[in-house]
């Protein structure tokens, strides 16, 4: 038994780990995240978010020498105090409009640096703005992606952060429409680049450099993605948010705004393959460096004037022979992790593990497919909230042999119930005695006290690869259910202590004890009573109390997981209840509940 008890501390302890990080944690941090996403909404009304396609060229606002290190020139610029239409008014750019983006590109540094989404939105409202990604340098929320180029001395000016490229008037990039910018250094090179982008979020910048000089020439690219401000994470071991890549041999690199703080350069060995950039929880920014050619990456925090997040690359130089070209292709993703979207570029472009930008966790051979399965059964009923119901029976399908073992087990716990009882009082406080008698009645009867944990302990993995699919995916990010459940990745916004709305009144986060919380926490009550009572008055007590303990800490997980946590127990129960009966073990509780259902006799 002491064996049982310990299976049942472990799965306890496991549980509680999450549930009170959950708590402790994770509430306060969406409390604050809201808070911080109303300030910058508030802020980015104030700017009057709008495309510029104004004609006057503003003093550069980029460094020059001594740069960020490694030759690639210096991203630091000053903030200016203007508003968000004037930065953009105040800049030569050409207009993106794409069915899932809009924005502009400067052609200072051919920069995109003003992205907002179309398809996203601050809140559930629907008049709510859109998601802004990019901003220009000279605001506060500076964002950026920039490819640029680094010549030697004999080979003339490159392209850098204050080139103003040449573009034809009247452009404007769409998926069926590039644009072309060109610019001569004036020492023999010309630099020719075509922007492309697709229906969703992947810029493609082919650049070609033709050498009409008498000397060969020899230009190296770089790429970066830099962030002049410091958002405000979950700061939760479940997901990352930071900088973030793939490079070569050394795989994933997921590096915390306060790791580069502390570290400011990380510089990754030189690799062939991979790519980089900065993430957050729903959107990214990343850089596919030209892929079969060496490239040498850092990740950094630059301190210099204005402090900025950074992750770039620098290509091996190339020579470029008198009368000769090179053409060269970076990609730029700017978007939502939208999860069939990423998987496309992978395969498509051959990025390595791409797919890693979403944080599908340790247990990603469980989390993926997980998705997959949601998503698939999301298509056929049109819910998000109906495939977590369809999920779950899946779940319970898979595990049905083994679940039927379990409560076979804890039917015959049930069965010889009234010996244990007897051997308590026979033994009394002699807990040895009361141990070997328990063993020798359970090798007797045959009954494996250990079987009914197995099930639970192998679901872990399962309950943690759904919080994971809820937590980070984006397609579940203000999806509804039915009724009050608007946003399955958000909390259920009723609470029992303002009678779900009733009293007008808002009720502190930790009293928010919503509707499907409390259901969970009755089938959880059902459930447990359905087994077999432990023997030791502690353990009981806890199994007592632990419906009620759940029910105020899943109060502040996401709203799908609490309701497939329901529809869980609710299912296990019917399960549990048919087969314990059918071994012939008494529950009091399921026979109160058959007999509601039992039409009543009329007396005569």
């Amino acid at each position: 038994m002491e064996t049982n008890r310990n299976y049942f501390v472990a799965i306890l302890l496991s549980v509680a780990v999450l549930v009170a990080w959950q708590f402790l944690y994770v509430s306060p941090k969406i409390e604050k995240e809201r808070l911080a996403a109303e300030a910058l909404q508030a802020q980015q009304a104030a700017q009057a978010p709008a495309t510029g396609t104004g004609q006057s060229i503003p003093a550069p606002v980029t460094g020059a020498a001594p740069g960020d290190g490694a030759g690639i020139p210096s991203a630091m610029a000053p903030t200016t105090g203007m508003s968000r239409q004037d930065a953009l008014a105040g800049s030569q750019r050409i207009t993106i409009d794409t069915p899932a983006l809009s924005g502009s590109i400067n052609l200072a540094g051919a920069r995109i640096d003003d992205i907002l989404l179309k398809e996203y939105r601050e809140t559930i409202d629907p008049e709510s703005p859109n998601i802004t990604l990019f901003s220009p340098a000279a605001l506060n929320d500076g964002y950026f992606a920039e490819v640029g180029f680094i010549a030697d001395a004999a080979s003339g000016p490159a392209p850098g952060p204050d080139t103003v490229w040449t573009a034809a008037e009247g452009q404007t990039l769409t998926p069926s429409s590039p644009v072309t910018l060109t610019y001569d250094n004036g020492a023999g090179l010309v630099f020719t680049r075509v922007i492309s982008v697709d229906e969703h979020f992947l810029f493609k910048f082919e650049d070609t450099i033709a050498n009409s000089g008498e000397a060969a020439a020899s230009v190296a690219g770089y790429g970066r993605i830099t962030r002049f401000f410091k958002p405000t994470t979950a700061g939760i071991y479940v997901l990352h948010e930071g900088l973030i890549g793939v490079i070569g041999e050394e795989g994933l690199q997921e590096i915390d705004y306060s790791d580069v703080e502390d570290t400011p350069v990380m510089a990754m060995p030189k690799a062939t393959a991979g790519w980089m950039g900065i993430t957050d929880k729903y959107w990214a920014a990343a850089l596919v460096p030209p892929q079969g050619a060496g490239f040498e990456t850092r990740f950094a925090h630059f301190t210099d004037g204005r402090a900025r997040y950074q992750s770039d690359f620098r290509s091996d130089a190339q020579t470029i022979a008198p009368g000769g070209s090179v053409t060269t292709q970076t990609l730029v993703f700017a978007g939502a992790k939208q999860v069939p979207i990423i998987d496309s570029y992978e395969e498509q472009y051959n990025i390595l593990n791409f797919d890693l930008m979403i944080d599908w966790g340790w247990f990603y051979f469980i989390t993926k497919p997980m998705f997959w399965l949601i998503d698939y059964l999301f298509k056929v009923f049109g819910n998000f909230g109906v495939a977590i119901l369809a999920t779950t029976v899946v779940v319970k399908l898979i595990f049905f042999p083994l679940a039927n073992k379990s409560y076979v087990s804890m039917a015959n716990m049930k069965k010889v119930q009234p010996k244990l009882e007897e051997l308590k009082a026979k033994h009394g406080d002699d807990k040895m005695a009361l141990q070997q008698g328990m063993m020798e009645l359970y090798k007797k009867e045959k009954i494996n006290p250990v079987a009914g944990c197995w099930p639970v302990l192998l679901q872990i993995p399962v309950f943690f690869a759904l919080y994971k699919v809820l937590y980070v995916t984006i397609e579940m990010r203000h999806a509804p259910f039915f009724g009050w459940i608007q946003d399955l990745s958000a909390p259920d916004p009723t609470s029992l202590f303002n009678l779900f709305g009733l009293l007008p009144y808002d009720v502190p986060l930790f009293l928010m004890i919503g509707i499907w919380p409390l259901i969970m926490g009755i089938t959880m009550f059902l459930q447990m009573r359905m087994n077999p009572t432990p023997p030791d008055p502690t353990q009981a007590m806890i199994f007592t109390w632990m419906p009620v303990v759940f029910t105020f800490m899943l109060a502040t997980f996401p709203a799908g997981l609490v309701i497939y946590w329901a529809w869980n127990n609710t299912l296990s129960i019917i399960q549990q209840g048919f087969i314990m009966k059918r071994q012939g073990a008494k529950i009091e509780l399921w026979d109160n509940l058959m007999d509601l259902f039992k039409p009543k006799s009329k007396k005569t």
